[in-house]
C-alpha cells in the first residue's frame, strides 16, 4: 500500500490528487490542440469543485493560475488570461514578524484603550471631551468586568482614569451612573456582564 505521504507533494491540494493527475497527463501530450482542450477541461472540473465562488471576481483568472502553478508553468497552452507569473523564493518561510511589545499600565485595559485615554488629554475641556469621556470610562469598565466581574466599580474607573491623565480629566460620577443605564437599555445582548448598579452596591457597603 502506498501511502499519500510516499507521494510527490501536491502544490495545491485543495484540488486534490486525482486534478494534479489530469494535470500531468496534460503535459504528457505532444499535440497542442489536445492540450489545449484537456486544460479547458481540467479548469471546468476544478470550477465545478468550488461553485459557491463562481461570483468571486476574477475566479476563472484564478483557475487558470492554479492550473499553471499546478504544471509548475510548463503546460504549453494559449492561456486565456495573463498568467500571474511565479513568485521568486515563494517556496521560503516568510521571515517571522515582530511582536509588538508595548508597556501597558493596566493590562486588562490593553494598548488602544490607553491610545484613546492618551487622546482625551489632549483635547481642550468642553462637551466634546466630556462626552468622549464617559465613552471612555463605559469601556474601561467592561474591560474590567471582563478581567473580574467583582472588580467593576465607578470609583476604580475614575481612580484609573485619573492615574492615567495624571488628574487632567475627571469623571462626572453622577452622569457615569445614567450613561452606564442607558447603554445597557440601548444595547443589553452587547453588555459582557451586568453592571449597572455594581458601582452604587459598593457605595452603600461603604
Amino acid at each position: 500500500m502506498i501511502y499519500n505521504t510516499q507521494r510527490k507533494k501536491l502544490p495545491m491540494p485543495e484540488y486534490g490528487r486525482g486534478i494534479q493527475e489530469m494535470v500531468d497527463y496534460a503535459l504528457t501530450l505532444e499535440n497542442r490542440e489536445e492540450r489545449q482542450r484537456c486544460a479547458r477541461t481540467i479548469v471546468s472540473i476544478m470550477g465545478n469543485m468550488f461553485p459557491h465562488l463562481r461570483d468571486v471576481p476574477d475566479f476563472k483568472h484564478k483557475l487558470w493560475d492554479h492550473l499553471a502553478i499546478m504544471a509548475d508553468y510548463k503546460l504549453d497552452i494559449d492561456y486565456p488570461y495573463e498568467v500571474t507569473p511565479r513568485k521568486v523564493g515563494g517556496d521560503s518561510k516568510p521571515s517571522p514578524m515582530a511582536y509588538p511589545m508595548k508597556k501597558i499600565r493596566y493590562r486588562h485595559y490593553g494598548a488602544l484603550l490607553e491610545a484613546l485615554i492618551r487622546k482625551l488629554t489632549e483635547m481642550p475641556e468642553g462637551a466634546e471631551r466630556e462626552e468622549l469621556t464617559l465613552l471612555v470610562a463605559g469601556q474601561m469598565k467592561r474591560s474590567l468586568g471582563n478581567w473580574n466581574k467583582d472588580a467593576m466599580d465607578d470609583d476604580k474607573v475614575a481612580l484609573d482614569l485619573d492615574h492615567y491623565t495624571h488628574g487632567t480629566v475627571h469623571l462626572d460620577r453622577e452622569r457615569f451612573h445614567l450613561f452606564s443605564d442607558q447603554y445597557d437599555k440601548a444595547q443589553p445582548g452587547r453588555a459582557p456582564v451586568a453592571y449597572r448598579n455594581v458601582g452604587r452596591k459598593n457605595k452603600r457597603k461603604n
